[in-house]
């Protein structure tokens, strides 16, 4: 009895690991304290690409990150102070050279604490409706509460993210991923930092770190863009990732 139930202890963090890894890196980001005025329209364009990485498919249909570009306009409107939505339209080159329409992800960002002295806090919710071949549970929802501080030197920022399939044999099952930022300015409307992007596993059970994905991003950052070369840390995260968001 022990012996089968180790056995299933295994096999389950092991699926709950690929299943994290499944997840469309459409968008590779560290919110901060940015968000829309009552009735401003933004537009930002996410690009990533992985020139080494995950090759295998972690279930039957995946397409696998390896050699695939990912191109994602995401659209936003701010609603009333404080409050903005927007829409994020990811579309994939697979390594083989194929195109696809991943599916609309729908996303509400709060952001009730800004400005002096410098600290922010909110909190950003989102809901996916992804084509099977990216993640394998298609509906998935989002919690990303965000906490950090900006002055005319520094900015950090912490995401604690936690996720949930509302779908399929791990519906209901919550997953932590969190995520930081620090950059400081160089001058001249530049800064240089790093990012650093984690996928724990289940919350309640985080897997063991050989299965968990661990991401660095060097990166730079101006009014418009934001640039980064991100190196995986362990066997179980892509090798490299090269991905870029420019705001119009």
């Amino acid at each position: 009895m022990s012996s089968t139930r180790n056995r299933f202890l295994v096999a389950a963090a092991i699926f709950c690991c690929s299943h994290a890894h499944g997840a469309l890196p459409d968008e590779i980001q560290v919110y901060t304290d940015d968000v829309s005025a009552p009735g401003e329209r933004g537009i930002e364009l996410h690009v990533n690409t992985t020139p080494s990485g995950r090759s295998r498919p972690d279930y039957a249909g995946e397409v696998t990150p390896y050699h695939g570009l990912r191109i994602t306009p995401e659209l936003s409107w701010g609603l009333v102070p404080d409050v903005d939505w927007g829409l994020y339209l990811p579309f994939v080159r697979s390594g083989d050279g194929t195109d696809y329409f991943a599916g609309p992800r729908f996303r509400l960002k709060w952001m009730p604490l800004r400005g002096k002295p410098g600290y922010f806090a909110g909190v950003n919710v989102e809901l996916s409706f992804v084509e099977r071949r990216f993640e394998e549970a298609r509906r998935t929802a989002e919690i990303r509460p965000i906490v950090g501080y900006r002055d005319a030197d520094w900015l950090l920022s912490f995401n604690p993210i936690v996720g949930t399939d509302l779908a399929g044999p791990q519906k209901g099952v919550l997953t932590f991923a969190p995520a930081f930022k620090i950059a400081r300015s160089a001058g001249g409307g530049y800064a240089l930092g790093a990012e650093y992007y984690t996928e724990l596993g289940r919350l309640s059970h985080f897997a063991p770190s050989s299965e968990q994905s661990h991401i660095l991003y060097f990166v730079l950052d101006t009014q418009k863009l934001n640039f980064g070369v991100g190196r995986g840390l362990n066997g179980a995260t892509d090798r490299w990732t090269v991905k870029a968001i420019y705001s119009f």
